[in-house]
């Protein structure tokens, strides 16, 4: 008999998977892909096949879709001989498809009873038996706390009335007892908004505090419940109010002044009262239609109108970029620092899908929005030709790894578990040990998703549509997330910049084409252990990843001479206490691999021509937008977060005032600053803009320079331009914002097809300066004050403006700071370096000023 390689009738057929017996092949390395205990190597079929053979075709069998371990990929086969059919049952097979739909149950399960949880709270469960109990206790003493209601249940409800006394008399009472619980869980729900509408805490002088506060924060943590799930505050978030038109334009005109001459100042007065005046009410009344239906009136448009209808590249444009620590490396094996990272991210996930992940409370009582949390793993952005759209999986079993211009499928589960991380680094090394050659197209495949949208959505649409290129395609999108093995060690030197600038552009584009960028984050290692991420950001905003990876450098520290506290707390929180996570001396992964892991699948392509020239182009584009990047990363060590302390201002605005001496003493004038601020203080709320060059900001900077000022003259200023910049950016954390006003107001517009000249002229000023500071210390895992090494160097973004400035900062502890700015190399006005040196020169002056 002539055997058929079955890896070769799937390239015929296009089948997702088929499979053969190991008595009918004669091809071991297929043997090794089906069965990691028969050979440990990665697999690639040859894509031809020749059936016009007489004899018979030996073991074709299709996989389950519940399949997940590529060593056991079907549950039957069968055989034709010349002697009839012969079936086998594949037995591991079977338990792998038992587990999976067992794991597929629980997570059902658990997420149905985290529900009932989160609408029950902030009561408890078990308050429901102690509310039944009671009334229970009352009508048997004869006492009627109902007022006749119970008498009414016996009598009216159906179901009750039909039962014999006494049951109809305790049915009626617990009837009545668990009305009494839901109005108990109403009116707490409702009692504990009302208290989180309250923002007046916020705006009060630091170190007094009034008796009203102090009164509001006792009653919200009554209210607040106990142990919390991570959306359990959702139904309890108030909703963002809309701003009055006479407010938001009497703020933007104040906002604008240092920014225009008299006559233009003059002008735009004119316009804003034309505006309030005129269509400014219509528009207003629809927005206010939209804030009492939709849940936030901001978030859907924002989404969609500045993330995923832009059809130039995210790449730069949008996606951001974060690094690991610059002053700790724990290990340089490669296949070591994913296993650890990947592994504590998946721990992340585990804790997000069991609502296990604490919720954040800004001074432990008042709860952030957790929603942008559900999104972070198992999604991707897809592409199309008017507007992308975002996909959520409830559930992705594997990671997919590019190594080498290869892309493979890496199962995380088996068995029923999680795999350690001892068991990820064999998988890891497996790939990193692959001499398989990509694919044609393969390599720069990425290249489509660095690109521009259109192009991408339709080539996806005609090449990736059915067949292997869809199989392939899906493995990517419905990851859990995407991890890049670089090629290239990176290598930190604090006295040679370039090496962390250079850190900071791979993280930012790499090579326009090493990068999946519409995954919604990629977690990427360097051949020598340095890890950092590129994220795609419409689905949530930065201080989500950055809480991921806080949660991650915590974890790959945790046996690396943590304290007892910080290591008592990863015993309580950690997922798997029998797991040990760190390094050994030889820098692997601590612990034993207890199981031989699934090998990785190679993922296979078939891509024409055609496609190729598509990729090509997109190339072209990617390339061009990564060389006109102007990247550098700065690093101040003169003082952090306890020099600034002592001059009794808030960290963000020492910083912000520095930005704005720093970019008029670069250019010689100032202009439109963006910073980001959160509203997650509302139900879905992302973020608004704090507009921080003010009136008084521009007067410190220019008086920074006057040497006719006296020192005192000038830190009066400072101390004013501070104030002025917490109390806007206050108010957009309270919703009194400026700019997603605006924005939904000419969204409005523009459905209804009315020209505005005020809206379409502010919505086109360019942010020529913006900033954003990167969080950290979301969590207690990481004692910053005994291990200042530990902290990551924050992250940053591309240039907004074609003759602006990109300016992330990360207050990173009390004696560092780390700038990343990025600029356009094509833009003789603009550089990067030049400005991150300014940057120090202005941070520099404001010690000065504060020295006595």
């Amino acid at each position: 008999m002539k055997y058929v390689n079955a890896l070769d009738l799937l390239w015929h057929y296009k089948c997702p998977l088929i499979s053969v017996t190991e008595n009918s092949v004669h091809h071991k390395s297929l043997i090794g892909l089906l069965n990691p205990k028969k050979k440990n190597e990665i697999s690639k079929p040859r894509p031809h096949l020749d059936l016009r053979g007489e004899d018979a075709v030996s073991c074709f069998v299709i996989r389950s879709d519940k399949m997940a371990e590529a060593h056991a990929a079907v549950a039957f086969s069968f055989t034709i001989t010349h002697e009839g059919v012969n079936f086998d049952v594949n037995h591991d097979a079977l338990h792998a498809v038992w587990e999976s739909g067992v794991r597929s149950w629980k997570k059902r399960i658990a997420r149905f009873k985290n529900r009932l949880i989160n609408i029950m709270y902030p009561a408890a469960p078990i308050s429901w038996v102690f509310t039944v109990s009671i009334v229970l206790a009352f009508v048997l003493a004869k006492v009627d706390v109902s007022l006749g209601l119970i008498d009414s249940i016996q009598s009216g409800m159906p179901g009750v009335r039909a039962l014999s006394y006494p049951y109809k008399f305790y049915a009626s009472a617990v009837v009545f007892g668990t009305l009494v619980w839901l109005l108990k869980i109403f009116v707490l729900r409702y009692l504990l908004k009302l208290l989180l509408m309250y923002h007046g805490w916020m705006f009060e002088p630091r170190g007094k505090v009034s008796i009203w506060t102090k009164l509001w924060s006792v009653l919200v943590r009554l209210l607040g419940g106990r142990k919390p799930l991570l959306y359990s505050y959702q139904a309890s978030l108030p909703k963002m109010f809309v701003p009055r038109v006479e407010d938001t334009m009497e703020r933007y005109i104040k906002s604008v002044r240092p920014l225009m001459d008299d006559a233009n100042y003059e002008r735009m007065k004119t316009l804003s009262e034309e505006f309030k005046n005129g269509v400014g009410k219509k528009l207003q009344r629809y927005l206010l239609l939209k804030s009492w239906w939709a849940t936030n009136y901001v978030s859907d448009w924002w989404e969609e109108y500045v993330y995923l209808r832009g059809r130039s590249p995210i790449m730069v444009n949008s996606n951001y970029y974060g690094v690991g620590a610059v002053f700790h490396h724990p290990t340089k094996i490669q296949a070591a620092r994913a296993a650890n990272v990947t592994y504590a991210f998946l721990k992340f996930r585990r804790e997000i899908e069991r609502e296990e992940l604490s919720p954040i409370l800004l001074n432990g009582t008042v709860p952030l929005c957790s929603q942008q949390y559900e999104r972070q793993f198992n999604s991707v952005r897809l592409p199309g030709v008017e507007t992308d759209k975002l996909v959520h999986w409830y559930d992705s079993r594997h990671i997919v790894v590019y190594h080498k211009g290869c892309y493979y499928k890496m199962y995380i589960h088996y068995k029923g578990r999680l795999l350690n991380p001892a068991e990820l680094e064999l998988s890891f090394k497996k790939i990193i040990e692959d001499n398989h050659e990509p694919a044609k197209g393969e390599e720069k495949l990425g290249a489509l998703t660095a690109g521009d949208r259109i192009p991408w959505a339709k080539a996806r649409k005609e090449y990736f549509g059915k067949g292997v290129n869809k199989t392939s395609l899906d493995s990517i999108e419905k990851s859990a997330f995407v991890v890049v093995l670089d090629d290239e060690p990176r290598y930190i030197d604090l006295n040679e910049p370039n090496k962390l600038s250079s850190w900071a552009r791979a993280m930012l584009h790499g090579k326009g084409y090493d990068r999946w960028f519409d995954k919604t984050f990629n977690l990427i290692i360097s051949a020598n252990g340095r890890i950092g991420f590129n994220a795609e950001h419409s689905w949530a905003d930065a201080p989500i990843m950055a809480h991921l990876w806080e949660y991650g450098i915590s974890e790959d520290i945790a046996h690396l001479g943590a304290d007892a506290p910080i290591m008592a707390h990863l015993w309580e929180t950690t997922m798997a206490i029998d797991t040990e996570t760190g390094y050994t001396e030889t820098g692997h992964c601590k612990g034993e691999a207890s199981i031989q892991p699934p090998n990785p699948i190679r993922l296979q392509w078939e891509i024409p021509d055609e496609c190729c020239a598509v990729i090509d182009n997109s190339l072209r584009v990617s390339q061009a937008l990564a060389n006109d990047v102007d990247l550098h990363l700065e690093v101040h060590t003169q003082f952090g977060k306890g020099l600034i302390k002592k001059c009794k201002t808030s960290p963000d605005a020492f910083i912000q005032m520095a930005l704005q001496l720093a970019y008029f003493r670069d250019a010689g004038k100032f202009c439109l600053t963006y910073e980001a601020s959160m509203t997650r203080l509302f139900r879905e709320g992302r973020t608004e803009t704090v507009r921080s060059c003010t009136i008084d900001a521009a007067n410190f900077a220019r008086a920074m320079d006057d040497k006719t000022k006296t020192k005192a003259e000038k830190m009066a200023l400072f101390k004013k331009a501070s104030e002025t910049h917490q109390e806007s950016y206050r108010l957009a954390m309270t919703g009194n914002g400026i700019d997603r006003h605006l924005f939904c107001l000419y969204v409005v517009s523009k459905y209804l097809e009315i020209e505005s000249p005020f809206l379409k002229e502010v919505l086109g000023e360019p942010w020529r300066l913006s900033t954003s500071q990167t969080p950290h210390t979301q969590t207690d895992r990481l004692d910053l004050l005994k291990h200042p090494d530990h902290i990551c160097a924050g992250g940053g973004f591309g240039p907004v403006a074609d003759d602006g400035y990109g300016v992330s900062y990360i207050i990173a502890g009390e004696y560092t700071i780390f700038f990343h700015v990025s600029c356009k190399r094509s833009c003789a006005e603009t550089n990067a370096k030049r400005f991150g040196r300014t940057i120090v020169k202005a941070l520099d002056d404001l010690k000065n000023l504060f020295e006595v």
